[in-house]
């Protein structure tokens, strides 16, 4: 009988953190890598994310969430996505829609 013997672990090298990403993560891969805390700062606050992330954490559909907001299930499937830029009115309307409150920061 022949034994395998599995090859050494390659450890991969570390990237440098100026190198940026060529294309978004995709929304399962950032929040669990947010989760975990493993999130590079710089993409910790993709509005349309974080907008996904609120409706859900309430247990809303897109077509419910779109009828509370008086807004098509499209207008908030591409408000949910990476490049979103959404007025500051319309991130007041969506976290009233979703219970929450909206809560901007300079630094």
């Amino acid at each position: 009988m022949r034994t395998f013997k599995a090859p050494p672990e390659r450890k991969l090298p570390e990237l440098s953190p100026s190198i940026r990403r060529a294309r978004p993560r995709d929304y399962i891969e950032w929040s669990a890598l947010r989760r975990w805390g493993k999130l590079p700062s710089r993409e910790d606050s993709p509005a349309g994310y974080l907008l996904r992330e609120a409706r859900e954490r309430v247990g809303l559909t897109q077509a419910e969430l779109a009828e509370r907001l008086g807004c098509s299930q499209q207008a908030v499937a591409q408000a949910e996505r990476w490049d979103a830029n959404p007025t500051v009115r319309f991130l007041t309307r969506w976290a009233q829609a979703a219970g929450s409150r909206l809560e901007i920061e300079l630094r």
